[in-house]
C-alpha cells in the first residue's frame, strides 16, 4: 500500500477532480480518478449493448472486461480490453449513465478492489471520488471533503461542458446535479457523506489555486514532516 494516501471526496462539480490532480502534482503523487473508473464500466456496458438496469449483466461486464488504470501526466489513463478510452469516457451520455453503475453494490465492490490495487502499486496517491475516505481508504493519512453551493457547481459544470452539450441550460444542469446529489446521498452502499475525520472545505468562493494551496498546507502540517 502507498505510504501516503490523500482522499478527496465530494459531490459533482465541487472541484475535487481538478484539485486532486493539481495536489498530486504538488506532492509528486499518482492521481487516481475513481469517477473515470465508473465511467469506464459504463462505457463498456454501453458498447456491449447491456441493459443498464440489469445488475447481473453489469456485474458480468465489471468482471469479464479487462480494465487497465494507470497514472499518466495529470490524469488517470483508462483502457478497456487494451483500447485507450481515456477521452471517450468523458462523453456526456457516459457521464449521465454512470449513476447506474454507482448504484450496484457488487460492481462497487469490484471497483473498490481495483482502487486499492492502484494504491498498492504506487508510493503516494491522491484519490478523489465519493466514498474514498469512508469506504475505500478508511485509514488514509488525510481526508478532505469538498463542497460548494449547487448554483456554483452548475456554473462550473456548464463551463466544463463547453460545446459538448450546448443544449443544456444552466437550470437543467443544476437540476441534474441536485438529482445526482440525492442519488449519491441515498445509496445503501458507499453513500456520499464526509468521513467522520474528514476536513470539510467549502469551495464556493475559492479559486482552484486557493483550494489547492489550503489542502497542500494541511497535508504538510499533518503528515509530510514525518514522511
Amino acid at each position: 500500500m502507498a505510504d501516503l494516501i490523500i482522499t478527496i471526496d465530494g459531490p459533482a462539480a465541487s472541484g475535487k477532480s481538478t484539485v486532486a490532480r493539481l495536489l498530486a502534482e504538488k506532492l509528486d503523487a499518482s492521481f487516481l480518478d475513481t469517477g473515470a473508473m465508473y465511467r469506464a464500466v459504463t462505457l463498456a456496458a454501453m458498447q456491449a449493448g447491456v441493459d443498464l438496469n440489469d445488475e447481473l449483466k453489469l456485474l458480468d461486464i465489471a468482471r469479464e472486461c479487462e480494465f487497465q488504470f494507470s497514472a499518466g501526466a495529470g490524469k488517470t489513463i483508462i483502457c478497456i480490453d487494451n483500447v485507450d478510452v481515456t477521452e471517450r469516457i468523458r462523453e456526456p451520455e457516459v457521464t449521465a449513465n454512470a449513476r447506474h453503475i454507482a448504484g450496484v453494490p457488487e460492481v462497487r465492490d469490484e471497483l473498490v478492489q481495483m482502487q486499492r490495487q492502484f494504491a498498492a502499486d504506487t508510493q503516494r496517491v491522491v484519490t478523489e471520488g465519493r466514498d474514498q475516505g469512508t469506504v475505500v481508504f478508511g485509514d488514509a493519512d488525510v481526508k478532505f471533503f469538498l463542497t460548494a453551493e449547487a448554483g456554483e457547481r452548475a456554473r462550473r459544470r456548464q463551463a466544463d461542458l463547453g460545446g459538448k452539450d450546448s443544449n443544456q441550460s444552466l437550470e437543467q444542469i443544476q437540476r441534474a446535479i441536485e438529482e445526482r446529489d440525492k442519488s449519491d446521498e441515498s445509496r445503501a452502499v458507499g453513500p456520499l457523506k464526509p468521513a467522520d475525520d474528514a476536513i470539510v472545505v467549502d469551495t464556493t468562493d475559492l479559486s482552484i489555486d486557493e483550494v489547492v494551496g489550503k489542502l497542500l498546507a494541511l497535508v504538510k502540517e499533518r503528515c509530510l514532516k514525518s514522511k
